[in-house]
């Protein structure tokens, strides 16, 4: 590691080659020049059950070569001890935070006027900042994985050691400082509730290089002992939001959404559906249906209302809880104005898509088209709607050979939400088309297609990003939602086999951290029309908070993983 260019990610592929067992590389975020931040993460990281401390490294904020070389050492020294320390840490790494800063020589700049070492937590700007990406991704990344420790290591005369507010009790241990300024990033991960989990016990190194192995040996010295009462606020509230049931989850979302048809849209419309499915489940509970009578109502007495003369896809799909209403109430009308919507689609020509969908085969459409004309077949029985549905199905043209779709044919980009549209359509037309039409075989083919790609996109978090096949992207909320729904209905339904169980379970586990007892959701791609470019698409802004369309796909998945560990 002495001369030449530092290739940090090979260095770490190279650590990752030689502790199969132990490491990974991933990506935890993505630089104005479309740097991944290169991580090394341990099979522990994320896994409920572990009993590790789940340690953190950190280094290269300041943009200095002799920052990183230092923590790439540090890790070919943890890796040549063995099992000795790994069977007790969960080691995870992030040895240069600041990518740009160190290819352009810019020291503890980034290249674009940023300082990814300073103003934590950041506010706003997830994860499209001109300035400050790094701060954004690092600060989120981190927050998820809810280590127990935080070390971030720098080079200097010392050593000396500084620890947050968190980890005070480590002070006389290590004869170390307080940490300051109060803006850094292991400084704010110490104290409130950083991305509304909890706070993260974190220590500063500043030593001499050839110091640094040995005082990070007496930092395990220290920790070990009690590692067992180590367990980061953080990574308890972790274990609590994922102990919840599918159920009880389902509950909260449906306390949230689901409860207005303004503006009628895809996204109220699955929530109105998730609130009548979760009233399945519990026959005993308050049944929504009235309440949802009340306040749809008026759609149904004038249909004209809802749609006027014509009316996008997105509204269309609005209704598609139609069938299901009709069903809790004996009500006809509700079912009639679902398949008023799907006559508004009209046969453009052979091989074309049917207006009023884009011509360009946008991957939206795939779900709008599954669900409105899925369910007026159901509701009918009406041969056309079912042949119009597989048609465009099978043309749209978007899927690749790998099995993944571009949003659409002029935009040959993953995208993650695309991808769980294309998902979550042919998971729907599989539930509504007959066994016997032509083109069944077909459509559940491209989708265990694509659901095998999907396999080794995953994160060890068990979520998708939001360009799928670009590592650092983001950890995209309803992309997994949707891939989650469409895998476990595949489960449930047997198009797919047992190989997927551990995928959606993988999921759900990251999709039910990501939710707070409020509803709120954590980085939900925001709405998105075709972008000109990958950047476009990696700078989408993230949702944090209360958002229907996460709330709306969460609900759908939790009610669908319900329904399959029902029959598990």
């Amino acid at each position: 590691m002495t001369g030449g260019k530092l290739d940090v990610g090979a260095a770490l592929e190279t650590l990752a080659r030689s502790r199969p067992g132990l490491w990974s590389l991933s990506a935890c975020g993505v630089t104005r020049s479309q740097y991944r931040i290169p991580a090394l993460v341990d099979q522990h990281a994320y896994a409920p059950g572990s009993e590790r401390l789940r340690v953190l490294l950190v280094s290269g904020l300041s943009g200095e070569r002799l920052d990183v070389e230092t923590s790439l050492r540090v890790l070919e020294h943890f890796a040549r001890r063995g099992d000795r320390l790994a069977e007790r840490i969960s080691l995870s790494a992030v040895p240069c935070a600041n990518p740009d800063g160190l290819a352009k020589d810019t020291g503890p700049e980034n290249g674009a006027e940023g300082l990814p070492g300073a103003g934590y937590p950041p506010e706003g700007g997830f994860f499209h900042h001109p300035l400050h990406p790094e701060k954004r991704y690092l600060w989120r990344w981190v927050c998820f994985q809810a280590p127990d420790l935080v070390v971030e290591l720098r080079c200097g005369a010392g050593p000396v050691w500084e620890v947050n507010d968190e980890a005070a009790h480590l002070a006389s241990v290590l004869d170390a400082g307080r940490l300051g300024p109060t803006d850094n990033l292991v400084a704010a991960l110490g104290r409130g509730k950083p991305s509304g989990l909890g706070p993260v016990q974190g220590v500063r190194l500043t030593v001499d290089p050839g110091r640094a192995i040995a005082e990070l040996d007496r930092l395990w010295t220290a920790v070990l002992p009690s590692s067992g009462s180590w367990t980061s606020p953080a990574r308890v509230e972790l274990g609590r939001r994922r102990a919840r049931s599918p159920l009880e989850i389902g509950r909260v979302l449906a306390s949230v959404y689901g409860h207005t048809l303004d503006p009628v849209v895809y996204m109220q419309g699955v929530a109105m559906s998730g609130r009548l499915r979760l009233a399945a489940l519990e026959p005993s509970a308050p049944n929504p249906a009235q309440d949802i009578v009340r306040v749809v109502s008026p759609y149904a007495s004038s249909p004209h209302s809802v749609f006027g003369d014509e009316s996008h896809t997105a509204a269309l799909a609005g209704v598609l809880w139609g069938d299901e209403l009709t069903d809790a109430t004996g009500d006809a009308r509700f079912a009639d104005l679902l398949v008023r919507a799907a006559d508004f689609y009209q046969p453009r020509g052979r091989g074309q898509a049917p207006l009023p969908a884009d011509a360009d085969f946008r991957v939206e459409d795939m779900f709008f088209l599954a669900t409105v004309l899925g369910r007026a077949y159901g509701i009918t029985g009406d041969r056309r709607y079912a042949d119009l549905l597989a048609e465009y199905l099978i043309n749209t043209g978007t899927q690749q050979q790998d099995g993944l779709f571009w949003h659409c044919l002029s935009a040959p980009h993953y995208w993650g939400r695309g991808n769980g549209f294309a998902a979550l359509g042919m998971a729907e037309a599989l539930t509504y088309l007959p066994d016997d039409h032509p083109h069944r075989a077909a459509i559940a083919s491209m989708l265990v297609r694509q659901l095998d790609a999907l396999r080794a996109l995953q994160e060890r978090s068990g979520m998708y990003r939001q360009v799928l096949d670009f590592p650092g992207s983001y950890q995209e909320f309803t992309a997994t939602c949707m891939i989650g729904y469409a895998m476990a209905r595949g489960l449930r339904l047997g198009w797919l086999d047992t190989s997927f169980r551990s995928i959606v379970d993988l999921a759900w586990q990251g999709v039910s951290e990501r939710i707070d007892d409020h509803g709120e959701v954590v980085d939900t791609c925001a709405g998105t029309g075709v972008q000109a470019s990958l950047q476009d698409y990696l700078d989408r802004p993230a949702i944090f908070g209360v958002d229907d369309r996460s709330g709306s796909m969460a609900l759908w998945f939790a009610v669908e993983m319900e329904r399959l560990l029902r029959i598990a």
